[in-house]
Order: C-alpha cells, then sequence, then structure tokens
C-alpha cells in the first residue's frame, strides 16, 4: 500500500514515536488525523502540518471517542486505509513492594488503567477501524487496510517493576496473529512493532546522563532509538504488501537485564 493519498489515524500522534509518525506520513502525502489526550499540542502538529492533517481529542479506551475520529477521517478524507496505534502509558511498581511511604500489594486500579488504556485501547481502535477499512476498494493486491500496533521489549523482557506494561505489551502481542488472521479474508493486514529503548516523553524526564547509560546498554547501535526509526519501519510495513500477523523487534539488539 501507498502513503500517498491514503488516509492514516495515529493514536498517541500527538508526541515521541507517534508524532514521527505524523511527521513522515504526511510529508509521504498521506492525510492523517491524529488521535491524542493532549489537545494543545496536537492541535498545534496539526496546524504546523497542513490541511492534510487533523486532529481529534481521543482516549483510545473510549468506544464513543474513537467511533467520533474514525468517523472524522472518513468524513474528511473518505475513508481510512492506515492505522498507528501509539498510544500508551507506563506504570513502575512491584508485584509487592514500596510506593512513597506505604509498603504492600501492586494497585489494583493502576494496574487495570495500563491494561485499559495500552490493551483494550488498542483492540478498541482496532476494531472500529477495521470495520471502517472494511468498506474500502481494494488496491491491486487486494489490500484494504494495514494496522500496526505497538507493543515493547517488555513483552519479552519485563523488568522489575514492570508487571502492569509487560503484561498490556504482552497482550498485544498476542493478539496480533490472531487478528491477521481474522481480517485476511477482508484483506486488511495486521502487525506490530515491539521497540526498545527510544527517546521518547516517558524517557524525557531522566536527567541525560541516565539516558546516555541506557543508550549504552543497547549492542549496536549503541544509543536509544530515535523515534523516526520507529516512523521508518511503520512505513515499511505499509510499503510492504507480505508483512502481516508478525511482531518486529526494533531495539538495536537489546535483551533487557531484571533492572
Amino acid at each position: 500500500m501507498l502513503l500517498e493519498n491514503a488516509t492514516a489515524l495515529v493514536t498517541g500522534g500527538a508526541s515521541g514515536l507517534g508524532e514521527a509518525t505524523v511527521r513522515l506520513f504526511a510529508a509521504g502525502g498521506a492525510n492523517v488525523v491524529i488521535l491524542d489526550m493532549n489537545e494543545e499540542r496536537g492541535k498545534a502538529l496539526a496546524d504546523e502540518l497542513g490541511v492534510n492533517v487533523l486532529f481529534c481529542r481521543t482516549d483510545v479506551s473510549s468506544e464513543a471517542d474513537v467511533q467520533a475520529a474514525v468517523d472524522l477521517a472518513v468524513r474528511a478524507f473518505s475513508g481510512i486505509q492506515i492505522a498507528v496505534n501509539c498510544a500508551g502509558i507506563a506504570e513502575a511498581r512491584k508485584t509487592i513492594g514500596k510506593v512513597g511511604d506505604t509498603y504492600g500489594p501492586h494497585s489494583l486500579a493502576a494496574f487495570e488503567k495500563t491494561i485499559r488504556v495500552n490493551l483494550i485501547g488498542t483492540f478498541n481502535v482496532i476494531r472500529l477501524v477495521a470495520f471502517a477499512m472494511e468498506k474500502n476498494q481494494p488496491n491491486e493486491e487486494g489490500e484494504r487496510g494495514v494496522i500496526i500496533n505497538t507493543a515493547s521489549v517488555a513483552a519479552y523482557d519485563g523488568q522489575i517493576g514492570q508487571v502492569a506494561y509487560s503484561a498490556s505489551k504482552g497482550g498485544i502481542v498476542g493478539m496480533t496473529l490472531p487478528i491477521a488472521r481474522d481480517l485476511a479474508r477482508t484483506g486488511i493486514r495486521v502487525m506490530t512493532i515491539a521497540p526498545g529503548l527510544f527517546e521518547t516523553p516517558l524517557l524525557a524526564a531522566l536527567p541525560e546522563e541516565a539516558r546516555i547509560s541506557l543508550g549504552q546498554q543497547v549492542p549496536f547501535p549503541s544509543r536509544l532509538g530515535r523515534p523516526k526509526e520507529y516512523a521508518l519501519l511503520a512505513r515499511s510495513i505499509v510499503e510492504n504488501p507480505m508483512l502481516n500477523g508478525e511482531v518486529i523487534r526494533l531495539d538495536g539488539a537489546i535483551r533487557m537485564a531484571p533492572k
């Protein structure tokens, strides 16, 4: 599938991996709808990139919000061919441990929120976008759409304190193949990218020395990944019709230690 003249929904599109994807796709001639909770950043990015980029404030775990974003894309651009799921949150706490001055079991509410945003939110977007894509005319390869999800190396190498995050990302890995099989007859491909350590807002709060130290853990290249490198892989997935039902680690060969 070609980016030019296609329409892409990008969740978490106002920053980090999502923003890089929005920029690259728009530069490649795609119409883009940014889905994000950060209205100020999302609107500013859409205004910067021009008339083929729109913003829709969206909580990915809300059926009404995602349906409104899908409807906006269909109304403005006459269909959706691509969806990239980058929205997510991180939760760092142990199964049993100390949070602030309190020692005890992992907060059930915090675990549920992480699963709801990262895993259920991703599935919510997939199901509603796929239903819209089903109405597309297939291209010469029989494709009607491409859906790209974002997992993490934490799905495989979850570290101490990452139980909620790892579970949510492991769920995304686990549903990639069955959804690809579900949607195969419709001509919709489903892929997942599992990034390693990347320069994203989740790591931006760390001191520079800490970020450099993290980057040096990567075998090669020994640095943090750049959001544009995620976007380049997303574009390659869109353009290569044989990529389907698979998870690609984008991690510089890192395998995370327990902590």
